[in-house]
């Protein structure tokens, strides 16, 4: 029982989405195949590492927009939730694979400490600038979205990374072209992947606790069982569950049991109030109560299923 107080993206705004989520996989989808040609003919494993980034992002991004679109689906018979979970699905993927790629790389850069070699420091300097334009213009994108959406912000992420990595990069092929510090090119490398690595536990962890049903880290369940349980005719809440479903959607269930046997239309009024203060105090837009009155069931305020 209950109702729903949330208020879905508009058409236009899922659209716009999508679009700017495109012309990032595109942009990204050109520094990478130049990169690469640069890093294998320049030497430098920083650039090398810089386009492994950016490939990252473009199945990334390729993950993030077909999350898009699969979240727009209408839910049915056999998917009674849609594809609502699909955006959190790509932010754990995608944060993930800004782990590995981090770890790869530091490998990479420990070798190359042990084996510096000479690199042509031009191409590099005018990638990484290419780079960081491309970059650049993607991360304005997708900036707005970032804050309200988890699989946007982590297609964000990886764009922010990496032109920050092409900063580096940058820095880089300066200091060697003018200094001829080549050991400068691990260092940056190693500098990168630590902070990928940074970037992307903190994401992977939000993730992992949505998928896995976790309460909501802003929901106190005490607090609100207690001012449930503060209406007269309530006796007991109990068999409580909170999870987040997607960026826009808190579900809390509970069974109440009443201290008289009420009829339906108090029930429902009683509810409406419940939902109210659900959807005002704590963000919660989705409730489904049990209402019980003498039965004899395990009263516990959470009940393993």
């Amino acid at each position: 029982m209950g109702h729903s107080h949330s208020h879905s993206h508009s058409h236009s705004h899922n659209d716009l989405k999508g679009r700017n989520l495109l012309i990032s996989i595109l942009l990204n989808i050109l520094i990478t195949v130049s990169q690469v040609i640069g890093g294998l003919v320049s030497g430098s494993l920083a650039l090398l590492s810089d386009a492994l980034h950016n490939f990252s992002d473009v199945l990334s991004l390729v993950v993030s927009y077909v999350a898009n679109k699969l979240s727009k689906k209408q839910a049915s018979i056999h998917r009674t939730f849609g594809y609502k979970r699909a955006e959190i699905l790509a932010a754990f993927i995608n944060a993930a694979t800004l782990i590995i790629v981090a770890i790869l790389l530091i490998i990479e850069a420990i070798k190359r400490f042990q084996n510096p070699e000479d690199i042509k420091t031009g191409l590099v300097i005018w990638l990484s600038l290419l780079g960081i334009i491309a970059n650049g213009v993607s991360v304005l994108l997708l900036k707005k979205d970032s804050n309200s959406n988890m699989n946007m912000r982590s297609a964000y992420l990886h764009l922010l990374t990496d032109m920050m990595a092409s900063v580096a990069v940058l820095i880089g092929g300066l200091l060697m072209k003018f200094y001829q510090i080549y050991w400068v090119d691990s260092a940056l490398t190693l500098a990168i992947a630590i902070y990928l690595i940074w970037m992307g536990y903190d994401l992977l962890k939000t993730s992992t606790k949505v998928l896995m049903l976790f309460t909501p880290e802003s929901v106190p369940i005490k607090e609100i069982v207690a001012e449930i349980s503060a209406f007269e005719a309530i006796k007991n809440v109990h068999h409580v569950h909170v999870w987040q479903l997607n960026e826009d959607e808190v579900h809390l269930e509970a069974h109440i049991d009443f201290n008289y046997d009420i009829t339906l239309s108090q029930f429902d009024a009683i509810l409406d109030d419940i939902e109210e203060l659900m959807y005002h105090k704590y963000d919660i837009n989705h409730v489904n109560i049990q209402p019980e009155f003498g039965k004899c069931d395990v009263k516990d305020l959470i009940v393993q299923d």
